[in-house]
């Protein structure tokens, strides 16, 4: 529910700002906020998820030294995401300066999902920031000051990593610090932070390419015409958060069988969740563009790669969280740089001329490389596939919550 109400509450946001701006104004707006939210994914470190691995396998042996794990994650992150915000201040305003609160809420909510409590995730960052954000930003768009906008959409984030701690204090039992676990930690996390920061900049570097080589409102048509892929995006991501730990200790005591059923159950219900979406879009899209306002219309296109994009990444399932719970960091952050380096190709060959539609043409190119080479990856380490004899019994309740 929390990625259901995220994802129409971001879809509502910029339906606002579109409705209320002018292009040029909202394709600015979203171009500090991807560069923000672009910023804070690279200074996250990745380090959530490597919590998240650690905690997993801790509660084998009575969680001894987890305390020290946790502190090991955040500390490194925060520093970062203080330089980063401290370096971009200048040209982005409040939005840099909440992301060391967005990286300190990230990881703290990533360690309450390690000890299997999805509920902090939920009612947080899936319901209370883009919750906030929507409501400040409406009574923004209603005053009609444009220039309060990045100050209404940074300023829920404030809340995040307070809630988050507390939420936290009540489940992570204090343990001894045990020498060596920052190591460990990083060890394990080092690829992966570097593959994290690639993906951040994955998910959001085509809006600033289409503002500096199409302008500020070719990236206002871009922005709105592909918000519906965030749907896509928060159902994988939910689906990962809840199943992620699982697969973690399934592939550490090598019940591979387990393992693939956990992935194939979570492949087919994404799938279900999603797929009515991108077929309705594609159906509906000049109508719905055209609420945006007129000049949003000409991306009926766009909109249509996308869903397309959309339908078959999520066919594959989240083969990168399976191939990264196996432990292959490595081989993720190779498929994100060639992933990476096929969008950015696509992207400064295409928007110079095609604009809005070249951008998700080059981030089209991207997501499919994105997928394919792990869904290859896995069938020749393992034999998993998103499909499979699982399936059809997903699809029972019973399975589904047992999984």
């Amino acid at each position: 529910m929390g990625a259901v109400f995220s994802a129409l509450a971001q879809f509502a946001l910029v339906v606002v700002v579109t409705r209320a701006f002018t292009a040029a104004e909202a394709g600015a707006f979203f171009t500090v906020t991807a560069l923000a939210l672009m910023a804070a994914g690279i200074a996250k470190l990745d380090a959530g998820n490597g919590l998240i691995y650690f905690i997993a396998r801790a509660k084998t042996y009575e969680y001894r030294g987890i305390s020290g794990y946790i502190r090991a994650a955040l500390l490194p992150s925060v520093v970062a995401a203080c330089a980063a915000g401290a370096l971009l201040y200048p040209h982005l305003g409040l939005p840099a300066a909440a992301i060391p609160l967005m990286v300190a809420g990230d990881v703290l909510l990533a360690a309450t999902r390690g000890f299997g409590a999805m509920r902090p995730t939920v009612a947080l960052d899936g319901v209370l920031v883009p919750g906030c954000q929507l409501a400040l930003v409406t009574a923004v768009a209603l005053a009609g000051a444009v220039w309060w906008l990045p100050v209404a959409w940074a300023a829920p984030y404030a809340l995040l990593p307070v809630l988050a701690a507390t939420t936290l204090r009540g489940r992570a039992p204090r343990t001894p610090y045990l020498p060596g676990t920052g190591r460990d930690l990083w060890r394990h996390t080092a690829p992966r932070s570097v593959a994290g920061a690639i993906q951040a900049v994955f998910q959001r570097v085509d809006i600033v390419i289409v503002a500096a080589l199409g302008g500020p409102a070719q990236a206002a048509v871009y922005t709105a015409a592909t918000r519906f892929k965030v749907i896509g995006q928060l159902a994988n991501q939910g689906l990962a958060q809840a199943v992620q730990a699982r697969l973690v200790r399934a592939l550490t005591e090598g019940e591979r069988a387990r393992a693939g059923e956990l992935y194939q159950t979570a492949t087919v219900w994404l799938v279900l969740m999603t797929w009515p979406v991108w077929l309705g879009y594609a159906a509906l899209a000049p109508w719905l563009l055209h609420l945006l306002g007129p000049s949003y219309g000409q991306a009926a296109p766009v909109a249509l790669v996308l869903a397309g994009t959309m339908m078959v990444a999520t066919a594959c399932g989240m083969v990168d969280v399976v191939l990264t719970a196996a432990g292959h960091t490595g081989a993720s952050l190779l498929n994100l740089l060639a992933a990476i380096a096929c969008t950015l190709t696509l992207d400064l060959a295409l928007i110079p001329s095609y604009g809005a539609l070249g951008a998700v043409i080059g981030w089209s190119g991207g997501v499919l490389v994105k997928n394919l080479l792990p869904l290859w990856q896995l069938h020749r380490r393992y034999g998993l596939h998103p499909f499979g004899r699982h399936t059809l019994t997903a699809l029972r309740p019973r399975t589904w919550a047992a999984a």
